[in-house]
């Protein structure tokens, strides 16, 4: 029996913990803007009660965003993101979470691992800001290399491939390069595919088909399917209905996270909690009994 297979395939990350199974990322978006829960969150108190509230749900981290990164959407302010997301990364931290910050700013960045967070989650993978791959080398945290093609407002005109997999592949490999070489250890990156960002839902699909394969790319994988628009277009069925609301895909969500587990993700980022730290236990008591 293989009692370590979990540990052993799905990278460790410098600097964070290390689970015996993919862990889960909770979502806290501090945004009265988010597709996912409408800006539930967006007040510092109940944004921090919700991290604690993934926690003991089960989650093993938990990502703070103060920027809505869906299709279409706009940005804020540098100084309304911070006025949104430092107190909540410093009330979590305060309380031993382990707390990873969604940004693209090198300023954002900096400041919210001044107040505790540590990992960097940034969905350009540094391309959105110059600052952000000397910021994050200098902080010695970890950072997450998202597949990347440009800004929500116009990333679903760059929805076009010949053949996603290879094409994410090379454009992750060169990205990753390019972070190396400016200074982050190879130690410290997590790599994301991406999904939803400039993807359609065919893309998608068959990026989740082939993990195993961005896996060799020798990283730690963050997959974040939590909510997005393929899973509601497959929800919807062939007939082309219309898909379900964004907090109704949670057990798709979790069917996701089973699935990324079984192909050695090293963590799911999910906005609902529980279905999923069940499906990546039960994932990680069938690879124990292979």
């Amino acid at each position: 029996m293989n009692t370590n297979h979990g540990a052993t395939t799905r990278g460790r990350v410098t600097g964070l913990p290390e689970w015996d199974r993919c862990a889960v990322m909770g979502v806290v978006n501090v945004t009265p803007d988010s597709f996912s829960d409408g800006g539930r969150w967006f007040d510092t108190t109940a944004a921090v009660k919700r991290g604690l509230d993934l926690v003991a749900q089960g989650a093993d981290l938990v990502d703070v965003g103060g920027e809505s990164t869906r299709p279409g959407a706009s940005r804020v302010d540098a100084e309304e993101e911070l006025r949104r997301v430092v107190p909540v990364v410093r009330g979590l931290a305060a309380e031993g979470i382990v707390v990873s910050v969604d940004t693209m700013r090198a300023e954002v960045a900096a400041r919210a691992v001044a107040a505790g967070a540590r990992l960097v989650n940034d969905v350009s993978g540094g391309l959105a800001d110059p600052g952000m791959i000397p910021a994050v080398a200098a902080a010695e945290v970890p950072f997450v290399v998202m597949h990347w093609r440009g800004f929500s407002a116009g990333m679903n005109s760059l929805a076009v491939y010949g053949d996603v997999l290879a094409e994410v592949t090379v454009e992750l490999r060169d990205r990753i390069d390019a972070v190396i070489a400016s200074g982050i250890a190879p130690g410290r990156l997590v790599v994301d595919p991406g999904l939803g960002f400039a993807k359609n839902a065919e893309h998608d699909l068959a990026l989740v088909a082939h993990l195993r394969e961005l896996r060799e790319l020798g990283f730690p994988l963050l997959v974040a399917a939590s909510r997005k628009r393929f899973l509601g277009r497959v929800l919807a069925g062939p007939e082309g209905g219309a898909p379900p609301p964004a907090r109704e895909r949670d057990a798709a969500t979790a069917a996701v996270s089973a699935i990324a587990a079984h192909q050695g993700a090293w963590a799911v980022r999910v906005h609902e909690v529980r279905a999923t730290a069940d499906a990546v236990r039960v994932a990680r008591a069938v690879e124990g009994a292979l």
